[in-house]
């Protein structure tokens, strides 16, 4: 039996291309988006033609999708259509030239150091949940990482005696991240009078491990939960996600004095534009020396 368009290309996608199970995870997503469009016009995926496509992209926009989620959405369009016109299901792809909506430069929203310390204090620490959450939160303000690279950590990744981790990104790859005293201690604490008390008589390979029963290991949705709530606590009005911390490590640094190129690989941006995206704080910077000391400011 022939497998549905969309498993297919999944499949292709997973097994051929060997893309991460995120990337594949968000294809599928948007794939369910166009299969829906496809769906309330009672046509097939395959029936869809370049106008069709081209609707259903102004249609993203209209309900206020970032450029960048529109822009992977075309992607996955033209990705899906070519796949299908290769496996001979149609005799050309429809999205061959269909372009994402130019994009603007948002700037990334991050706490204020203030904040940062309100959502920071909020776990309860006498309490292995609250050691484990404090943790948490302090490594992932202490370290920038993405929240997939957290919950795959593992105890021998991080050396608290030499105060780094061990973090696997995009890609595979590995890469040292240096770690704050303040991170240090309470991941210290956290695995001395937390971890142990979580597990119980259960192993996990994971550092961070689920409050009830102690495994397998936290999720990403986990998480994003344990952020949110905590924010809520705190009373941040700041839409807070896992990546807001990160984006608040990078401008903290940057405010400081630190090298751009530097964050870049604490980071893991592949490439230095990435880290652009942080210009504001150079810009702002820049003005506050140029003020202090130009001689006709």
């Amino acid at each position: 039996m022939r497998s549905s368009p969309v498993d297919g290309y999944l499949t292709h996608l997973t097994v051929e291309r060997r893309l991460a199970a995120n990337s594949v995870a968000s294809y599928a997503r948007d794939l369910r988006l166009l299969a829906a469009f496809a769906a309330r016009r009672r046509r097939r995926l395959d029936g869809l033609g370049r106008s069709d496509l081209e609707e259903f992209v102004r249609g993203l926009m209209s309900e206020g999708r970032s450029p960048r989620s529109v822009a992977r959405a075309v992607a996955c369009c033209r990705g899906f259509y070519r796949f299908l016109a290769l496996e001979g299901r149609m005799k050309t792809s429809p999205a061959d030239d269909l372009r994402p909506p130019r994009a603007w430069k948002a700037l990334p929203r991050y706490l204020s150091t203030e904040e940062v310390d309100r959502l920071l204090t909020q776990p309860d620490v006498a309490t292995p949940r609250g050691l484990r959450d404090r943790a948490i939160l302090e490594l992932l303000y202490a370290t920038g990482m993405r929240v997939s690279e957290l919950a795959g950590l593992r105890p021998g990744d991080v050396d608290l005696d030499a105060s780094y981790l061990t973090c696997t990104g995009k890609g595979d790859k590995q890469r040292i991240v240096p770690i704050g005293e303040e991170a240090a201690c309470w991941v210290r604490r956290y695995l001395y009078d937390g971890r142990t008390v979580l597990l119980g008589r259960r192993r996990s390979p994971r550092l961070f491990v689920n409050a009830r029963g102690g495994g397998p290991g936290l999720t990403r949705v986990g998480f994003w939960k344990i952020l949110k709530a905590y924010a809520r606590q705190a009373g941040l009005k700041t839409s807070i996600s896992p990546h807001v911390l990160r984006h608040s490590f990078a401008t903290h640094l940057l405010e400081r004095g630190a090298d751009l190129r530097a964050i870049q690989m604490m980071l893991g941006h592949a490439d230095l534009s990435t880290t652009q995206i942080y210009t504001h704080v150079l810009e702002r910077r820049m003005r506050t020396i140029y003020d202090r000391f130009h001689p006709r400011a």
